[in-house]
């Protein structure tokens, strides 16, 4: 009878770690979960994410992050824990213009360009609106954070 009880116990824990490695079944969606403890600040590379099935009627509490795609590359808001699913608000984009820090404003206008440095007012991401202030003049002008950190001002 021990060696009975053993093997099914041996079996039954060898069957537990092929589920978790199995893809889901058609009753189960899958959610990304960290590797291991994400911290607020990090940018979320493929490698800290895994897949995890939970069952078909699994209901977080918040919205939840539900591919890896939507989390690669943004910033943690928060601490995030290892096996647990990321909430929607727990992540943002990367800000390529700091508030404080110096940036290159960009006037461009009727195929005439002009440049100048300003000190950002807030954080932004790309194209968002973000305020700027002119280091040479003082004054506050509006724009768009492009792709490569400058923000741009003036009409297309």
């Amino acid at each position: 009878m021990r060696i009975a009880a053993r093997i099914a116990r041996t079996l039954g824990a060898a069957w537990a770690v092929g589920l978790a490695a199995a893809p889901a079944a058609a009753g189960e969606q899958t959610l990304p979960v960290p590797v291991a403890t994400i911290y607020a600040g990090d940018v979320i590379k493929p490698a800290m994410l895994r897949e995890q099935a939970f069952p078909e009627n699994y209901r977080p509490r918040l919205p939840v992050v539900d591919s890896t795609g939507r989390a690669v590359g943004r910033i943690a808001r928060r601490t995030l824990l290892p096996g647990e699913t990321i909430p929607s608000i727990a992540i943002e984009e990367a800000r390529l213009v700091t508030r404080g820090a110096p940036t290159t404003i960009v006037f461009e206008e009727h195929g005439v360009s002009i440049s100048t440095l300003g000190t950002a007012l807030a954080n932004a991401a790309v194209n968002e609106a973000v305020n700027v202030r002119n280091t040479a003049t003082g004054r506050v002008v509006q724009g768009v954070v492009q792709p490569d950190g400058r923000v741009r001002t003036g009409q297309p």
